[in-house]
Order: structure tokens, then sequence, then C-alpha cells
């Protein structure tokens, strides 16, 4: 059986982690808040540097892929291990 490619995984993951952060603080910034408030309060408090703002949709967006990177590539990794 073929294994799957960790490094795919995690960019895969980390893209579409990043970018839900990037489009969700944009929204929020330029609907002056609002929009998706608990889920940027919960990021706020994980990413340093992160604000509900332009400038914070690009920090969040950084952060996401980081951490969605990580946790895309450990998943497919364990998975290989785990399907031998």
């Amino acid at each position: 059986m073929k294994k799957a490619s960790p490094l795919a995984g995690g960019l895969s993951v980390g893209i579409v982690v990043g970018l839900t952060v990037f489009f969700a603080t944009l929204a929020s910034a330029i609907s002056g808040g609002g929009y998706a408030a608990a889920f940027l309060a919960l990021i706020g408090s994980i990413y340093p540097w992160y604000s509900v703002s332009i400038a914070g949709s690009i920090i969040g967006l950084i952060f996401g892929v980081i951490d969605g990177f990580i946790l895309g590539f450990l998943v497919v990794w364990f998975y290989n291990r785990f399907n031998k």
C-alpha cells in the first residue's frame, strides 16, 4: 500500500487553516469586529502579536499556516505509522 505524503498533508492543512484565519479576521476587521468574535478571541489568546485588524489577518495567516502544517504533517505521519 502506498504511503501518504506528510509534506503534502501538512501543506494542505496549513493552507486551509491559514486562509480560514486570514479571511475570518479580514471580514471581522472590515465589519467592525462582530464577525466570528468567539473564534477570533480564541485565536488571539493563542497567537502572539495577533489582533483583529488588517495587519492581524496577515499575522494570523502566517501562524495558521505554521500550525496547520504541523498538524497535517503529524496526522499523516501517524497515519503512515499505524497503517502498517
